[in-house]
């Protein structure tokens, strides 16, 4: 068991912090020498190079379907699979989306449909009854 006497020496030996010197020792405890392997430090997320986001654009051109999506839709998410596939790296949505806006691309949002919608009645819904509510919003002005 260390004491303080034994981290002061070491902290004076090696120009370290008490505390550094005390946590150390606890990971080295509860995990061997692969607790002290140095980790790469969080940083800012890497950023594609020009030839990337001109790859990047002639593949979102080609659409979703041929990369493997559902329909033609470009969401936030499918764009970060498709950079992460191409590029091997991965971000957060929120960084994708300013991808896109530098790209001068915007992600799209899927129209969501009811399963238990009725064709007929939205037809008959959006020829009648749609241009009635659209006189009365006109004549309110």
């Amino acid at each position: 068991m260390e004491t303080g006497y034994y981290c002061s020496g070491l902290r004076l030996a090696l120009g370290f912090t008490e505390g550094w010197v005390s946590t150390t020792l606890k990971k080295y405890r509860q995990q061997g020498t692969q607790g002290l392997q140095r980790r790469k430090p969080p940083g800012s997320y890497a950023k594609p190079t020009a030839e990337q986001l001109q790859e990047l654009v002639e593949e979102l051109r080609k659409g979703a379907l041929h990369h493997g999506f559902t329909g033609e839709i470009w969401t936030l998410q499918r764009v970060g699979k498709l950079i992460e596939q191409l590029f091997g790296i991965s971000h957060k949505q929120t960084q994708v989306g300013r991808i896109l806006h530098k790209l001068s691309w915007s992600p799209q949002k899927p129209i969501r449909k009811a399963r238990q919608q009725n064709a007929q009645q939205v037809k008959t819904w959006q020829e009648e009854r749609l241009p009635e509510l659209k006189k009365r919003n006109r004549n309110s002005r």
